[in-house]
């Protein structure tokens, strides 16, 4: 068996500066949040430690497991995974948010599986659970190792978790990290964790809107936020640092270069505030290339996570010479394809290998 870290969508140091507000009942909300948030990352959920055998075989072993969704309801607590509401190809619900979240875990699914042959997040016809109403004012959304869960949202600042698909799509992405890559919550790794993350949550987006690169908005979160914040997401891809500009949460801390880049160790070492340069030299290479960015930059970067050639502890300069060596596998050496992914990593400043 081995443990893995629950891992939030609302970094950190975002719920740090809400809980610093002047506004008293804000500043409760966020603290509120943030409490509830350490708790859960003192526990772990453990999970049986993956046979070792190719990828390929282990999605072969689960070849023809049929979609298989279940959405709990916690009614405002926090014990997981709570009253179960909706399971697969039941009726829709009378509670939106237990529709959406139905939804968006089979968003999530069709686009690893139809686009990157993945029987579910373990490649093996894993169930996809999730936990709707979870928390009171719970500003967060998660992914603990086995499921997600969603808050409702403060009603101030964020709106109701449920309503995101990239979101939704990030947090189930890291189910799919925890079992391939592995990359460890820390520092250049763990930034990478959060980009994967935030690549495929986009995609999932993309690909259930059949947007194109130029199309989409690269945005994580985009919806999240009610009125009261001046921002448009919670991060951009297209240009890291813009995302929100706000007196209520501050500035986008993101660096879209690595002559910016935070050495923190807050946040795991700055694990969703680094995540901005590997961010943007995706979004570089899937411009570049152009059409669907699921069909060749998305691919390529899913045979570099899935290739067992990137050691969880990697550095952004070794991920970079991952894909570009995923580019040559994938479309031959001297590719327009290699040709852009090494020159978007060389645009944000990473050295390839």
């Amino acid at each position: 068996m081995h443990a893995m870290p629950r891992c939030e969508v609302i970094p950190p140091h975002l719920l740090e500066h809400l809980a610093r507000s002047t506004d008293q009942t804000r500043a409760a909300r966020a603290q509120a949040t943030l409490h509830a948030d350490h708790r859960h990352r003192a526990a772990r959920v453990e999970l049986p430690v993956p046979a070792a055998e190719p990828e390929a075989e282990a999605e072969e072993a689960g070849a023809g497991t049929p979609l298989q969704r279940t959405v709990h309801d916690a009614e405002n607590g926090e014990t997981l995974p709570g009253k179960q509401i909706r399971t697969e190809g039941d009726e829709d619900s009378d509670d939106p948010s237990v529709n959406r979240a139905y939804q968006h875990l089979g968003d999530t699914y069709r686009l690893f599986s139809k686009i990157y042959g993945r029987n579910s997040l373990d490649g093996r016809g894993m169930p996809l659970i999730a936990t709707v109403h979870y928390g009171r004012d719970y500003a967060n959304a998660f992914w603990d190792g086995a499921q997600m869960a969603f808050g409702d949202g403060d009603g101030d600042v964020f709106k109701d978790f449920t309503g995101a698909l990239d979101v939704i799509a990030h947090e189930l992405t890291h189910g799919v990290i925890e079992r391939t890559v592995k990359l460890v919550y820390f520092d250049q790794a763990g930034a990478l964790n959060e980009h994967l993350a935030d690549v495929f949550g986009t995609l999932a987006e993309q690909y259930a809107l059949g947007q194109s690169a130029s199309e989409a908005s690269w945005l994580i979160g985009d919806g999240l936020f009610t009125p009261a914040v001046q921002g448009a997401a919670l991060r951009s891809l297209k240009a890291p640092g813009t995302a929100y500009d706000d007196d209520v949460l501050g500035t986008d801390p993101q660096p879209a270069h690595m002559d910016d880049y935070q050495d923190t160790f807050m946040d795991n070492g700055g694990v969703h505030i680094n995540s901005g340069i590997p961010n943007h030299a995706f979004y570089l290479t899937a411009t570049e290339l152009g059409g669907n960015a699921w069909e060749t930059a998305g691919k390529i970067w899913y045979e570099a996570m899935t290739s067992g050639k990137v050691a969880p502890d990697a550095t952004f300069s070794q991920f970079a010479e991952a894909t570009a060596g995923a580019a040559v596998r994938l479309h031959g050496d001297g590719s327009a394809q290699a040709k852009a992914v090494n020159a978007a990593w060389e645009g944000v400043g990473v050295r390839v290998g």
